[in-house]
This record gives structure tokens, sequence and C-alpha cells, in this order.
């Protein structure tokens, strides 16, 4: 495998909707584990328009394609000369040379010019199973692994971030596997496979290797090797192929898996620790100990960013909602009349007036409840301040400090404390969200004070021992790890936080942003204006008298 040449690529295109085009290649030629050589990265200039919710991922628009694009046959040509024949890795290879390249290269009259080498996607979900991460997304394991930010959601960015997997995370592991040749990993990764952690149905979540000790989940497993669906077929009969599996001691193969580690010391037993990873066997009570503790920190880490943006985010539509408060309020309370003025029209037609006075009662409630939702969402937004820099330094280091050591994750098994850990975390998150810093300080300064101080349950924070709630507890990190990651990474890829980051860039397009709303507002209202003075003429025809809903 060391000397062997390929070329790991990747696409950023105009959508996954047929017929999908390329705007932007990027490739790295490898030997071996490593990158060799400078990489490939060209924008292709299509003519076409990007759809928003492309362009909103990777940032290419058909002005900046325009500019610094080139012809696809150019980027084409060029890039068969960069490859040389070499077999092409994508880290979703099916997409990428399959679903993308091919097909435009059969548009555009171009032979194929490479041969398909291993998927790395496949790779990775087989030499990380179970994966700790929760997913094989590549930005989801690159901040799991913790390793370099590169360009997201660029080809070239997500190359590299391939290339540093490849590298620190799933290079010690195979070799670990013995899988030293470049055919062996090919074989490997094409191979009939599927995730030990059952991901469907009403056991998702159970390790396949239960079925050993549980009856039903083995009784499950022959009904899915019955299924009508091949493919479900294939699977049932393949979990049960692994169940028949034993080591030379009549044991369950050991299973190899990577964990993130920080700065946490090597595992007593284990392999050596790679950068940033540990490959650990079978952990007992230490071991697990400081994996969790690793997993902790990092869950802290990311919760007190992902915290940050999200506050900075909340920021900025207050900002907004206090700038444009008064035109929603007017459209929502037309919307309002006209619904009910609508409603009383119909029940008059139907029921007489007397069914139809319940409706001006109804309507009274209505209003009042969504004029005090207003006034509850002024005061939330009057709430929200900006923080200095030190305060905002502060703020992250406490709320990082409190999280990790009273995050429910660690009675996740002991109910009556779980309870009170939900109700100080929540105060922690809810000081955060509102840059309290008096709150967090003062839980922090006298947390077992401010627990009894609310009425709720004392707590010991004494470590559990046993083996089987502790793996039960790394389990419960990994996936709040996961769940925080996915959160973070949906809020960037949100419209809102596009507008943050430009409005923090950008002084007065906060201002320019609101009177935009407030013009495409104000023709709505005049709009519903309309509507709700032929409602109400429509009612005076019939009763003689102005509507009582105003």
């Amino acid at each position: 495998m060391n000397s062997k040449e390929w070329v790991l690529i990747d696409t950023e295109t105009t959508g996954i909707t047929a017929p999908i085009f390329v705007v932007e290649l990027g490739a790295q030629r490898m030997r071996g584990w490593l990158p060799e050589g400078p990489p490939f990265r060209r924008l292709l200039n299509q003519n076409l328009d990007i759809p928003p919710a492309s362009s909103r991922v990777h940032g290419y628009t058909r002005e900046i394609l325009e500019r610094d694009g080139e012809p696809a046959a150019v980027v084409y040509r060029d890039f068969a000369a960069y490859a040389g024949g070499l077999p092409l890795v994508a880290f979703n290879l099916e997409y990428d040379l399959d679903e993308v390249l091919l097909p435009e290269w059969k548009r555009l009259g171009i032979t194929p010019m490479v041969s398909a080498g291993f998927c790395a996607l496949r790779l990775a979900q087989r030499l990380l199973d179970p994966v700790p991460a929760g997913n094989c997304k590549l930005q989801t394991l690159r901040q799991y692994y913790r390793l370099p930010e590169r360009g997201a959601h660029t080809a070239l960015g997500d190359v590299e971030t391939v290339v540093d997997l490849m590298a620190k995370v799933l290079r010690p592991i195979a070799e670990q596997r013995q899988l030293d040749s470049w055919a062996g990993i090919c074989a490997y990764a094409k191979a009939e496979w599927f995730p030990s952690r059952i991901a469907f149905g009403k056991f998702k979540g159970r390790q396949v290797q239960d079925a050993r000790t549980d009856s039903a989940l083995r009784g499950w497993l022959q009904w899915l090797s019955n299924a009508a669906n091949s493919r479900s077929a294939s699977m049932g009969r393949w979990y049960l192929q692994q169940l028949e599996c034993v080591d030379d001691q009549g044991e369950t193969p050991v299973t190899v898996t990577a964990a993130a580690s920080g700065n946490m010391p090597p595992v007593a037993g284990s392999a050596a620790p790679q950068a940033g990873v540990v490959v650990f066997v079978n952990p007992e009570i230490g071991p697990l100990r400081q994996l969790i503790a690793a997993a902790r920190a990092q869950l802290a880490e990311l919760e007190a960013g992902y915290m940050q943006d999200r506050h900075a985010v909340d920021l900025t539509q207050a900002a907004i909602f206090n700038l444009v408060r008064g035109h929603y309020q007017q459209r929502d309370r037309l919307k309002l009349v006209i619904d009910y003025r609508s409603l009383y029209l119909k029940t008059l037609l139907r029921s007489g007036e007397d069914e139809a006075a319940q409706v001006n009662e109804d309507y009274a409630q209505a209003k009042a409840q969504s004029d005090a939702h207003y006034e509850q969402a002024q005061t939330a937004a009057a709430s929200r301040r900006a923080l200095s820099g030190d305060e905002e330094a502060e703020l992250k280091t406490l709320w990082k400090k409190l999280v990790r050591l009273y995050h429910p994750d660690r009675f996740a098994h002991q109910p009556d404390k779980l309870e009170t850990y939900h109700h100080l975390t929540s105060a922690i998150n809810q000081a955060r969200e509102n840059g309290d810093m008096a709150r967090l300080r003062e839980i922090a300064h006298d947390p077992h004070g401010f627990i009894l101080r609310h009425g709720w349950v004392s707590l010991d924070f004494g470590e559990e021992a046993e083996l089987k709630n502790l793996r039960r507890l790394l389990d419960t990190l990994q996936l709040e790890i996961v769940t925080t990651l996915d959160s973070r990474n949906a809020l960037h890829e949100s419209a809102e936080f596009e507008l943050c980051q430009l409005c923090t860039q950008t002084p007065g397009l906060l201002e320019e942003v609101a009177a935009s709303q407030r013009e495409a507002m104000a023709a709505e209202i005049a709009e519903l204006q309309a509507q709700a003075k032929q409602l109400e003429a429509d009612i005076a025809e019939l009763t003689g008298e102005d509507a009582a809903i105003e």
C-alpha cells in the first residue's frame, strides 16, 4: 500500500437532482496513505444559475463562477493530465464518480479518463465500526477526531479532510488489521458488510452480538434473513453468519474501535496511540474512565462553541425583531382579523347570529393571546445583550467548566439524581443563552448551595465504578457529541447564521435587512388590509352593522 499511487477526488455541484453539473473539482495525488505533490483545484463555469440551497452550502454563485471559473472541457483536460490514469478514490465514490463525473463526461463527449479505486466512506464505516462518532459524515468525523479545520463543503477542503482522516485515523486501524496492500484495502472496502449496531426496527441501537444471549434479537435476525427484500435478507443472513464466527478460545473476535482522545494518556494494554486517536481493545474500568473524561471535555468544548454561535444568531434575530416588530404584529393581527371575519361570515350563513356571536368572543381571546406572545417575545429580545470580549471569554470558560462537571450524562443510570442534573444544566444553559454572567458566577462559586436554594436534591459527584454503567455512560456521551456536532453543523448551514456572519462583517447591514423586510411587509399589509375591508363590507351588508372583529 505504501508505494501505490492513486488520486483522491471530491466535487461540489449544482445539487443532487439530475442533471448534476460540477462547479468545483478538487483532487490530490496520493502515494500509499500520504499526499504526494501539489493538489488540483479548479472552478467550472457551466453558464448555469446555482440553486440558492446549493450556493448556501458551498458558497459558489453564477457570478463567482463566471468570474473565476473555466470551461468544463478545459478543466477535465487538465485533470486527465494530473490524474495520469491512476485509480480514483472519493469519500463517496458512488456519488462523485457514478452519479456526477461519469454522466457529466458522457454529456460532454469526454471518454472516461480513470478507473475506480475504493470508496473511502465505505472503508471508514468498516474500520470504525461501531462508529463512535455516531455517523460517518465527513465533517462529523473531522470534528469528532479533532482534525484540522479545512474549507468545509469545498471540493479541495473536503479532499484535504479525507487525507487527514486517512493518515491520522484510518491508517493505524488498517495496519493493525494487517490491511497493508492496495488490493487488500479495495477488497475490504467492497466486500459485503453491515454495521455491527442495528440501525432500524425495534432493536435499533442494539449490538448484533447481543443475539448470542438474546433469543428475541436472534429470532428477529432469522426473520430478517427470510425477508422478501433481497438486501434485507442478505443483511439477516450475514448477521447470522457473524454470530457463528468465534476465535480460537471460543470468544467473539475482538472489535477494534477508535475514540477521540484529545490529550488523554495512553490506554493500558492498547496499541500505540496516534495523533488525536487512541486505538483500544476491550477497555476495563480505568481506560473507560479516561475515555469518559476525554469525551466529557470534548462535549463541553463542542457545546460551548455551539452555544456561542447560537447566542450570536439569537442576538441578530432579536435585533431584527426589534426593528420590524411593529410590521410583524400588524401583519399577524390582520391575518387574525381575516381568519375570524371569514369564520364569522361562514357561521352567520350556516347557523345564524347567535352562533356567530361566539366567534367574536373566540377572536377576542385569540387577539389577547397574540398580543401576549409579542410582549413575551419583546421581553426576551430585550433581555439579550452583546458581551464584551472579556465577558465572552469568561462566560465560555465558566460554561465549559460547569457543563463538564454537572452534565446529566454523569448519572444517566440514576433517575433520582438525573432530574437534579437536568434542572442544573437547564439553569446553566439559560444563563449562557441570556449572557447572564452573574448567574453563571453564582452557580460556579457554590453549585451545591445553588441546588439547595432551589429546592433540588443535593448531589453526590463521586465516580461510578461498575463497568456496565461506565460503558453505557460512554455510549451516551458519544451520542451527545454527535448530536451537538449535527446541531452546530445545521446552524452553520442555516440562513440565520449566514446573516449573522454578514451583519458582523458589514456595519449597517442589519438596518438594511430590517428596512428590506419592512418594505416587503408593508406590501403584504396593504393586501391584507384590502381583504379585511372587503370582509367587513360583506358582514355589514348582511347584518346592517359594522364588524365587531377589529
